[in-house]
């Protein structure tokens, strides 16, 4: 029997290939959220499919991104995680992106383990959301304390089954236009302004809040799980991350076509995820609601899940780099079983129960401000990620940033610093009004 650090074998054939791949799937469904869902829901009915290329180009640029990152991880001359990257350019960079961390796997889970609840106490129809909040964590609980990152891979197979019959079956149901969905995607059509933002703007956010985010930073967690490591496995990860960043597109152009075909020709908009399954239902009859809410639980579920194991194995290594001469068995089967991981675990899935309580902030109060947040910090994490993996001193000369590489980091770096302005003016404004 392989012992839990053993490297995995470089897939040969197309075949291997396609039972090699994982990670990609795993932080695609975690990235998937009901926010995700009311965006393009929203885009589609207010703009119908010609801004479904904004969608497109701002998944892309997060591949782009997320696959630089992981280049690092798996490429760099001292054979380092990024954590130990950002720490050669401060050491308390990597506590700073752990503190940031424990915040925000808090904040994330008070919108998902909420959703979560309102999901299933609709789809099921008994017992209160809060009961079903507390019930889903602590299955998550018991788990991911079981270790392997092996089963949680499978669920999230489960998990990708659930959306694609829930989101492409509703899509396919709203009977949509093929040749105008087509267009929408390949055209760069940029519409005259609908609403309180211009086309232009909406895309500019997009870009920076998907690329930028700091859950960008968990792909390489996976991936460590998985034991990859070294440059041979750099091929493997480009697929692998390809196919998970080709899931999103297909998911989030679903609920775009919902919001096109069932939104925009009446002239509706919605506030959350509630009004679009019961616009769903009038539209669709009586199951139209129904099957959203197992995609919308899907989508929140796998991200409770996929976010407590992502920001627990971040803080193992954070711990870790910090000390160099003792690190912790962070690789494989092994990270499980480390107090460290277990309690922020812990942290970020019964935390948020407490936003679950009467009188608490709703569902998307919470969203707005979790995800307001994080763009604040967002300069700090793209920039330095930039430098570390543009500079042979970090990363060597034969794997170091490409013109065009530095180029879209330089870009997300700008699109960071106004996004985290925007943010801090509205949450000042929310604050003292």
């Amino acid at each position: 029997m392989k012992s839990p650090d053993t490297p995995a074998e470089v897939p040969r054939s197309f075949v291997q290939y396609l039972r090699s791949m994982g990670p990609g799937i795993v932080v695609a469904l975690t990235w998937l959220g009901a926010g995700d869902m009311v965006d393009s829901a929203v885009a589609g009915g207010h703009y119908g499919y010609s801004l479904m290329w904004a969608m497109v180009i701002a998944l892309f640029v997060r591949f782009a991104f997320v696959s630089i990152i992981a280049k690092y991880q798996l490429c760099n001359q001292h054979g380092e995680s990024v954590m130990a990257g950002l720490r050669r350019l401060h050491p308390w960079l990597p506590w700073f992106v752990g503190l940031i961390g424990l915040v925000f796997v808090h904040f994330y889970g008070s919108y998902m383990v909420k959703g979560t609840g309102e999901a299933s106490a609709r789809l099921l129809g008994f017992m209160p959301a809060g009961a079903w909040s507390v019930f889903w964590v602590c299955m998550a609980a018991v788990f991911l304390y079981r270790g392997a990152y092996r089963h949680v891979e499978m669920v999230f197979y489960a998990f990708l089954v659930m959306l694609s019959v829930s989101l492409l079956g509703v899509a396919v149901w709203s009977g949509p236009d093929p040749v105008a969905a087509v267009k929408g995607a390949l055209l760069f059509d940029l519409p005259e302004q609908t609403g309180q933002f211009s086309a232009l703007l909406v895309i500019l956010s997009l870009i920076g809040a998907v690329g930028g985010s700091i859950s960008n930073l968990l792909y390489p967690y996976f991936m460590q799980q998985k034991g990859w490591h070294g440059p041979k496995f750099r091929r493997l990860q480009t697929y692998d991350l390809a196919f998970g960043t080709l899931i999103l597109v297909v998911l989030n152009l679903s609920v775009w076509t919902i919001g096109a075909e069932v939104l925009n020709p009446r002239g509706i908009t919605l506030k959350d995820i509630d009004d679009l399954a019961n616009l769903l239902t009038i539209a669709l009859g009586a199951l139209g609601g129904p099957i959203f809410y197992l995609g919308v639980f899907a989508a929140l579920y796998s991200s409770v899940i996929g976010s407590a194991t992502g920001y627990g194995l971040l803080c193992v290594d954070v711990v870790s780099v910090s000390r160099p001469s003792n690190p912790l068995p962070a690789r494989r089967g092994l990270v499980s079983q480390l107090s460290i991981y277990r309690l922020v675990v812990a942290w970020g899935l019964f935390s948020p129960l407490i936003w679950s309580l009467p009188g608490m902030p709703g569902f998307v109060f919470l969203t707005v401000v979790a995800n307001a947040g994080t763009v604040i910090v967002l300069p700090v994490l793209s920039g330095s990620l930039w430098y570390i993996t543009a500079r042979k001193r970090y990363i060597g000369e034969t794997w170091r940033n490409k013109a065009w590489e530095n180029g879209l980091m330089g870009g997300l770096f700008v699109l960071s610093l106004w996004g985290a302005y925007q943010s801090a003016i509205a949450i000042w404004a929310a604050i003292s009004g």
